[in-house]
C-alpha cells in the first residue's frame, strides 16, 4: 500500500522542502531566525540520526523516504532553541556561512555549492543500487569535503565542523 503513494508523497516533501528554499531566499527575517537557532549546535549533532534513515530508504528504493529525510535535514537546523551562549569558532563559522549564503553568487559559488546535491545523489544512489562500500565511502569523501570547504574557506572557525561532520558521515 505504501508504495502505491511514494511518488506522491515524494512530489510533496520535495515541494517543501523547495518552499523552504525559496522562504530562505525572499525572507532574511526567517532566514536570520533560522540561523540564530543554527548557533545552538544540537542541530549540528542532529544528523547523524538523519543519514542513517537517508541511506536505508534509499536502500529501500523509496523516494518519499529519502525526500522526507532530506525535509527533516533540511529543517533540523531550527528544531532547537538559540543558545544562550555561543563558542565563537562557532560563531565565526555560521557567519561565514551566512555571508557565503547571501553573498554574490557567480559561476565559482553556484559549481562548489553544487556539489552538496551531487554527493547526495551519488550517496542515495550507491544505496540505492545496493552497493553498501560505495556507500560508506561516499560518505567518507563527504565528511573530508565538509572539512576540506570549512577550512579553506572559513579559516580556523572550520574547526567547529570537524566532530559533526565526522559523526555525520562516518
Amino acid at each position: 500500500m505504501f508504495k502505491k503513494y511514494d511518488k506522491s508523497m515524494a512530489i510533496l516533501f520535495v515541494l517543501a522542502s523547495v518552499g523552504l528554499l525559496i522562504a530562505f531566499i525572499v525572507n532574511r527575517n526567517f532566514f536570520d531566525w533560522a540561523f540564530a537557532r543554527h548557533h545552538n549546535q544540537l542541530s549540528w549533532f542532529i544528523r547523524p540520526i538523519f543519514i542513517i534513515p537517508f541511506c536505508f530508504f534509499a536502500f529501500k528504493r523509496s523516494l518519499s523516504g529519502i525526500s522526507f529525510t532530506l525535509f527533516c535535514i533540511f529543517t533540523s537546523m531550527f528544531w532547537f532553541p538559540e543558545p544562550s551562549s555561543v563558542n565563537p569558532n562557532v560563531q565565526e563559522f555560521l557567519q561565514y556561512e551566512m555571508d557565503y549564503l547571501t553573498g554574490v553568487w557567480g559561476m565559482v559559488k553556484i559549481l562548489v555549492t553544487l556539489i552538496v546535491p551531487l554527493s547526495l545523489t551519488l550517496l542515495a544512489l550507491a544505496f540505492w543500487q545496493r552497493n553498501i562500500w560505495f556507500g560508506f565511502s561516499i560518505m567518507t569523501l563527504i565528511a573530508f569535503g565538509k572539512i576540506g570547504w570549512s577550512f579553506i574557506f572559513a579559516g580556523d572557525s572550520g574547526k567547529s565542523i570537524i566532530l559533526p561532520a565526522t559523526i555525520y558521515y562516518t
